[in-house]
C-alpha cells in the first residue's frame, strides 16, 4: 500500500488561511484595505516575512491585490467561486514539474522579450527591489522565495499585457512550489549555486533594462533550463517519482 506524504503547514500558510476565512465569512469586504504588514504581524503575533508570504499566496489566488505605495486590498469576487484549497504546498511529482516548466518557458520567455520592449522606470524599480531582497535573504528560504516570485511578477507587469499577467496569476502558486524545491536543493549545496540563482535574475534584469529583447529571451531560457536541470538532478539523486 502506498501512502500520500503529509507536509506540515508553515506559519505563512496558517496566516493565509486565517485571512481567507475572514474574506469568506465577510469580516473583510471586497475593496477593503487590509492592515499594514507590521500591523498584521503584530495581530497574528508572527514575523513580517510570514505576513508577506501569506499575502503573496493570496495574491496568486486572485483574492487580494497589492497597490504600489497604497497597501493590500481585497479583490472583488463571488464567494461561491472560491472552492479551491488555500494551501499552495502541492506535492507535485516530476511529471507535474516538467509540465509546469514547459508552461513557464512558453509564457515567461515571451514575457521577458515584451518586458524589454515596454518596461518603464517604475517597472525597473520593482525588479531592482526584488533583486535586492533576493540578495539580502542570506539563506532565508521564505524571503528568497517571496523575492523570486515578486521579481517574476514585476517582469510580467513590465510586459504591460493584462492577459499575460492573468496567466501568471493562474500558475504562480505552482511556480512558488518549484521555486521552493529549487531553493531547497540549492541551499543544501554550495553557496556559489545560490549566488548563481541571483546572477541569473540579474542578467534577465540587465537585458530588460537595456531593452535588448533577444538577450532577455535567452537569459530567461538559460534560467529556466538551469532550474529544470537542478530539479531533474534532485529527483534522480533521491530516486523520487512521488
Amino acid at each position: 500500500m502506498q501512502y500520500k506524504k503529509i507536509k506540515p503547514k508553515k506559519i505563512y500558510e496558517e496566516v493565509a488561511e486565517a485571512i481567507y476565512e475572514m474574506i469568506r465569512s465577510g469580516q473583510v469586504k471586497p475593496g477593503e484595505k487590509l492592515d499594514s504588514v507590521q500591523q498584521l504581524a503584530e495581530n497574528f503575533q508572527v514575523g513580517r516575512s510570514a505576513i508577506r508570504e501569506a499575502l503573496t499566496s493570496l495574491r496568486a489566488m486572485g483574492l487580494v491585490e497589492m497597490k504600489q505605495g497604497e497597501g493590500t486590498y481585497i479583490k472583488e469576487f463571488e464567494t461561491e467561486q472560491i472552492t479551491f484549497p488555500l494551501s499552495t504546498a502541492i506535492l507535485m511529482n516530476k511529471e507535474d514539474i516538467a509540465q509546469l516548466l514547459e508552461v513557464r518557458k512558453i509564457i515567461e520567455i515571451g514575457t521577458a522579450s515584451a518586458a524589454a520592449k515596454k518596461r518603464t522606470a517604475d517597472h525597473l524599480l520593482k525588479m531592482e527591489k526584488a533583486l535586492e531582497e533576493m540578495k539580502s535573504a542570506n539563506g532565508d528560504e521564505a524571503l528568497g522565495e517571496i523575492a523570486d516570485l515578486q521579481f517574476h511578477f514585476a517582469l510580467a507587469e513590465a510586459a504591460q499585457n493584462p492577459l499575460l499577467l492573468n496567466l501568471m496569476n493562474h500558475v504562480s502558486g505552482l511556480m512558488g512550489e518549484t521555486m521552493k524545491e529549487t531553493r531547497r536543493v540549492w541551499l543544501f549545496s554550495k553557496q556559489t549555486t545560490v549566488e548563481r540563482l541571483y546572477e541569473e535574475h540579474r542578467d534577465i534584469y540587465e537585458a530588460i533594462k537595456d531593452k535588448d529583447e533577444e538577450k532577455a529571451r535567452n537569459c530567461m531560457l538559460v534560467h529556466l533550463e538551469n532550474v529544470e536541470a537542478i530539479l531533474q538532478k534532485y529527483f534522480l539523486s533521491t530516486n523520487l517519482s512521488r
